[in-house]
């Protein structure tokens, strides 16, 4: 049975924080050169959890449609973490 569209949002929000690196310094994300702002992009990933935890918490029914939009976000942070060098390569 698959979950409803709350606890698929809650699990893609866990699978998100799990990969990409909120607690580096700094420092180490703005190193050399950049492919898009890395520091920049962490905070408006944080910022889109953030939102969507009070909104959970507050009782609020995501689509399917928030889902994709969640998780389209994360796969284009994740591609431009990876060209900057702070996570390692799915492949």
């Amino acid at each position: 049975m698959k979950p409803d569209t709350r606890t698929a949002m809650r699990q893609l929000m866990a699978q998100v924080r799990a990969a990409i690196p909120f607690d580096v310094p700094a420092a180490q994300v703005c190193t050399g050169t950049c492919d898009g702002c890395s520091m920049k992009l962490l905070e408006f990933l944080g910022t889109e959890l953030q939102a969507w935890e009070c909104r959970l918490d507050a009782g609020e029914q995501p689509t399917l449609g928030d889902l994709s939009r969640l998780a389209r976000i994360s796969r284009k942070v994740y591609a431009v973490l990876e060209r900057n060098g702070l996570v390692a390569s799915k492949s």
